[in-house]
């Protein structure tokens, strides 16, 4: 069914080019190596033009200013964010995983990775097989769609619905999804609807409207999703990606800069029609910041849980600067009320901000929230992109490790984790001119209030070594061990935990030392599953645990745990069987 008003439409008599620009009255249609045409113009901004035009076509839209732009839903690039569009035949791919309906999303263990550090599309499928035979189900591409350059990290996208180039056509992109699916992995993209990048983006030129003049965000002028129109270029991507490239779900970053928060529940709605008409099981996940839960009573299935992370790297490095200050204090009592609630704050006053963050969680399902020790945005955001694994002793990295995997919520990884790399992942772009400038200083500026950086230089954005620099190596002595763990925990995961996480949830918590507490849930099934985490590197004094042994992180600490103390840097799972 083609329900896409954005982009070239195909039909019996040739192809229509659309362009919604109702800021001019007239647009041409440029078709490189055939004389422009006026486009038809209805009254509500919309310029068409139905012609006949072969597929791998390069078209444009020629503004009355003499500006060319490309069509703001192109579905691939030549030359790049300011070259020409190109017309795609949808059908050029034959997908081998016709009868592929998705997985439950209580399966969903999540593996984030940025596409160009495996070298494209054609990478990624390569490193495919290992993850699945790892128990990751669920793969997580950082942004993909056209953006400035050859590297990116793909927030500062300005096509929607055009494949970066960089990485492959759009039939390698299908290939990749396609490969995934044979393997019985879930894909999930990063999609980016909150602003476009400083480079690129023509839609002002085309459509003013599409901005407001009374809001901004940090991107500049907020998307106007007031209007029809804006919402439907939005919603469409979203359907775009899932019927016409198979994806399985997406995440939505950044939606608190979203202001009419309604169109995404009015987009999750329109997911669940696709759902119901293909029988597919499709997922979206939401960033954000401000912890504001309503969306994950509808259509949502999931949101980013930051205070997961923020509590546990506190425990771990003991860093307190930025964000982390909200964890300072009490931050076992935080680490208990994440494990039980999902977010910490819920309402209280974030002492970093001054400002209440937050609404209660305490009631959802805990998979509800994706939590995890490490993301592109805690570790990229970092001066050096430091990982965890520089951080924090591994024998703490391994316990916290255990308590991701083994508890209800929905746990991501990110890429070169389960190697325990610590390569970092640096910001990176490939701007020029004044941009990189602008870029390359206000990085810099960014972190020399930073006493951890004061002094340092930190690497340029656009330097090619930036990026190489960022492709993830496994750690020369401890990666198979720590290959292993991932290994051991994933497979207890699939089998007692996955099965029954519909219907689980919290228990109760209690915080038994300064980094060290024990949480509780009730599965589905009706068993019980009971997580100590001592986080310390001294043991701790507890109650007896009961309950048969599902992992211990330490050799012999479920019978120290038995006879009352917790070692130090350890996690012990149990599960009792329902009565």
């Amino acid at each position: 069914m083609n329900r896409q008003t954005f982009g070239p439409r195909l039909s019996s008599s040739g192809t229509e080019f659309r362009v919604w620009a109702p800021a001019h009255r007239e647009v041409r249609l440029e078709i490189r190596d055939s004389d422009p045409v006026a486009m038809d113009r209805s009254e509500d901004g919309w310029h068409t033009k139905t012609v006949e035009a072969p597929f791998g076509a390069r078209y444009r839209f020629h503004l009355p200013d003499g500006l060319s732009v490309p069509d703001p839903a192109s579905r691939f690039q030549d030359g790049d964010v300011h070259g020409w569009s190109v017309l795609v035949d949808p059908d050029e791919y034959s997908w081998k995983t016709t009868g592929w309906k998705g997985r439950p999303w209580r399966e969903a263990v999540v593996y984030e990775l940025h596409v160009g550090v495996y070298g494209g599309f054609n990478g990624v499928a390569e490193a495919l097989p290992k993850l699945a035979e790892l128990g990751v189900t669920a793969i997580e591409l950082m942004p993909i769609n056209d953006f400035p350059g050859e590297r990116n990290w793909g927030y500062d996208g300005v096509l929607p619905y055009a494949p970066d180039a960089a990485y492959g056509t759009p039939a390698e992109l299908k290939a990749l999804v396609d490969r995934a699916h044979e393997l019985g992995l879930m894909m999930l993209l990063d999609v980016v609807y909150n602003h476009f990048g400083p480079d690129g983006n023509y839609i002002p030129a085309e459509a003013p409207q599409f901005f407001r003049e009374d809001l901004h965000t940090p991107w500049g002028g907020a998307i106007d999703f007031r209007l029809p129109d804006v919402r439907a270029y939005f919603t469409e991507n979203v359907l775009f990606w899932m019927e016409e490239y198979g994806f399985d779900g997406v995440r939505m970053d950044a939606v608190h800069a979203i202001s009419e928060s309604d169109w995404i529940d009015e987009t999750a709605a329109a997911v669940r029609s696709l759902e119901v008409e293909t029988g597919r099981k499709l997922h979206i996940v939401l960033e954000n910041e401000f912890n504001e839960q309503s969306h994950l009573a509808g259509d949502v299935d999931a949101q980013w849980n930051d205070d997961f992370h923020h509590v546990f790297h506190v425990l771990l490095t003991g860093e307190q600067e930025g964000y982390y200050e909200d964890f300072s204090e009490d931050t076992a009592g935080k680490l208990a009320r994440t494990l039980q609630d999902g977010f910490v704050y819920q309402g209280e006053t974030s002492p970093h901000s001054g400002k209440k963050r937050g609404t209660s969680s305490g009631h959802l399902a805990p998979t509800a929230f994706v939590s995890f020790l490490q993301n592109h945005d805690q570790i990229g955001n970092r001066a050096f992109g430091d990982r965890l694994t520089t951080l924090a002793p591994p024998q703490g990295v391994e316990a916290a490790t255990a308590a991701l995997l083994l508890c209800p919520h929905i746990p991501m990884i990110y890429m070169g984790e389960e190697v325990a790399s610590e390569t970092p992942f640096l910001f990176f772009t490939d701007h020029s001119g004044e941009l990189a400038d602008a870029v390359r200083e206000g990085r810099r500026k960014e972190f020399s209030k930073f006493a951890a950086f004061a002094g340092a230089e930190v690497p340029d954005p656009n330097a090619l070594k930036t990026f190489t620099d960022s492709i993830p190596k496994p750690h020369p002595e401890r990666a198979d061990a720590r290959l292993a763990l991932f290994r051991t925990l994933l497979t207890i995961r699939a089998a007692e935990l996955a099965p029954y996480l519909d219907g689980c949830a919290a228990a109760g918590a209690e915080v038994v030392g300064d980094k060290a507490v024990v949480s509780r849930w009730t599965l589905g099934d009706g068993s019980a599953l009971t997580m100590a985490i001592n986080l310390a590197n001294e043991p701790v004094s507890l109650s007896s645990l009961e309950g048969p042994v599902l992992f211990e992180s330490v050799a012999g600490a479920a019978d120290m745990a038995r006879s009352g103390s917790l070692p130090g840097f350890s996690t012990i799972v149990l599960k009792e069987p329902a009565a």
